[in-house]
């Protein structure tokens, strides 16, 4: 029993400090929860202070603001072209349809479509035995018809018979010389030949058929003299001019040359507003009629002409804009901008080609505020 009073004032010393430790944790959470409301209290009252000296004094702000990380790219200065960017196609002169002048039937036809051959190449025979019968019968007559002017001259030049007979007799037979020429003439006709160099597009024709005067046979193609003809919008008239230089592609080939307008159209056309350009061709073997091309052609050149990506440009109210880095600000700088071509743009007004501007982050950043260049 005495055991037991001796260890009870330890036992009162122990709850006594538990319960002086339960009252110290809980005012130190009670302390905490009042300073983070007095915190978040003081936290809104400097957002609202804040917001009121921006719409007080605006340099404030800019003082306040946080750097944006950016990029950035050098306008330039240099030598600037316009190009008109239009596709055309590639046309003969020497592309025709190769007809029939005479009546016959075809015989032969020693030739294919696709085949090349060269000027005066037999294309088609026709049937000309009526033909040769005529010209058979003429010589006969025209054989008779100088015998018999050769004695009448030698009779007038003796003066002997009247000059009446003479004349016939030379009328007769100059007359009979000119109806043979003719037979001749629709003799060589039976034969069809090719009028210059060229490829054979097209047989219209078959063995056996008979042909008219006038009736299509061949389409034929020439091997010179190709061109690039083009639709021009009407709103370049005056811009281009024979002779300027033309920049032609050929996708379907891969293929690209130089060469220059040789003539401009001088109607417009009602149903499209445009002109037509031809330009000229020299001969390449891989280039056919119809064939398509993209053709550029200079209309504009400026050797001292300030370029921008075109992409940086941004308007307003008041016009057109970029963002110039200005002593670690962004600057807002009006600009008026000429001709774009791939991308780039001419600045006529608003920059001097010193200038950086910015690039990445350009739609982020505002006129004075701060940035933060990145390393590229």
């Amino acid at each position: 029993m005495k055991a037991i009073y001796k260890f009870l004032p330890l036992a009162v010393l122990v709850f006594a400090a538990a319960c002086a430790t339960d009252d110290s944790v809980e005012a130190k959470k009670a302390e905490l929860e009042k300073l983070k409301a007095e915190s978040q209290e003081i936290n809104t009252q400097i957002t609202e202070l804040e917001a009121e000296l921006v719409q007080l004094d605006p340099e404030f702000a800019k003082q306040n603001q946080k750097s944006l990380l950016i990029t950035t790219v050098k306008a330039q200065k240099g030598e600037f072209e316009h190009y008109v960017e239009v596709t055309g196609s590639v046309l003969s002169k020497k592309n025709v349809i190769i007809s029939s002048e005479t009546v016959g039937r075809i015989l032969e036809i020693p030739v294919n479509e696709g085949q090349v051959v060269p000027k005066g190449a037999v294309m088609a025979r026709l049937d000309a035995e009526s033909i040769q019968n005529s010209i058979d019968e003429l010589q006969n007559s025209l054989d008779l018809a100088t015998t018999l002017f050769e004695k009448q001259e030698r009779l007038w030049n003796q003066q002997i018979g009247t000059e009446v007979q003479y004349l016939e007799a030379k009328n007769r037979k100059e007359g009979l010389e000119r109806n043979l020429a003719s037979a001749r003439t629709n003799l060589d006709k039976t034969i069809v030949r090719a009028p210059f160099s060229g490829t054979i597009e097209s047989v219209e024709v078959r063995l056996g058929e008979l042909v008219q005067p006038g009736m299509s046979m061949f389409q034929f193609v020439g091997e010179s003299d190709l061109f690039i003809e083009a639709d021009i919008s009407e709103s370049y008239v005056g811009v281009l001019e024979k002779g300027d230089s033309v920049n032609v592609n050929f996708p379907s080939i891969n293929k690209d040359l130089s060469t220059r307008v040789s003539s401009v159209g001088a109607i417009i056309n009602p149903d499209n507003r445009t002109f037509k350009v031809e330009v000229f061709l020299p001969n390449l073997p891989m280039v056919k009629p119809n064939m398509i091309s993209v053709l550029k052609i200079q209309d504009y050149e400026n050797p001292e002409a300030v370029t921008i990506p075109s992409h940086l440009i941004l308007s307003d109210n008041r016009g057109d804009y970029v963002f110039a880095v200005v002593e670690g600000k962004a600057k807002k700088t009006y600009v008026t901008r000429g001709k774009t071509f791939e991308r780039q743009t001419e600045i006529l007004e608003g920059l001097t080609g010193t200038e950086t501007l910015v690039d990445k982050g350009f739609r982020e950043v505002g006129d004075n505020f701060n940035v933060n260049i990145a390393q590229q």
